[in-house]
């Protein structure tokens, strides 16, 4: 069985909670055209929780969106604040919970990449570009 690691995070403005649990190999960057457009980033990295494996409490906003393949994606966010919390399945089977909002997010590293057809040309050299550590008039680091 996969190591498993609990994940919690709440919204920016604190009205919706998610805990959970998920595998490490299930933390994935979507790199599809819908997560950069939804996400107004370069890729979205995800936690896919099984819906026996979370709990999401507050009231959750919901958008569903329809695919090129013809498959409905159900967007969730914060109708408060606008933080992401997830896209589901119809079916509520499977969530794919936002990173960024919970606060293990600096462990939860993607184990595979996505859609890599519809990458951005420059991800592959980030690295390579100067990191600073805070805002851009901020002394340089190294990545």
């Amino acid at each position: 069985m996969n190591d498993q690691i609990k994940v919690t995070g709440s919204c920016h403005c604190g009205k919706i909670q998610v805990s959970g649990k998920v595998s490490e190999d299930m933390v994935i960057a979507c790199h599809c055209t819908d997560c950069q457009q939804f996400s107004g980033a370069p890729f979205r990295p995800v936690a896919i929780i099984k819906n026996e494996d979370i709990n999401i409490d507050g009231e959750v906003t919901e958008y569903t969106k329809v695919a090129d393949s013809g498959n409905e994606r159900v967007q969730g966010f914060c109708g408060n604040c606008g933080c992401q919390i997830y896209a589901r399945a119809t079916d509520k089977s499977v969530f794919n919970v936002r990173t960024g909002f919970l606060k293990q997010h600096h462990s939860l590293t993607p184990k595979k990449h996505i859609f890599g057809k519809s990458k951005v040309a420059w991800i592959e050299n980030i690295s390579k570009a100067k990191w600073h550590v805070a805002g851009p008039e901020s002394s340089e680091m190294k990545p």
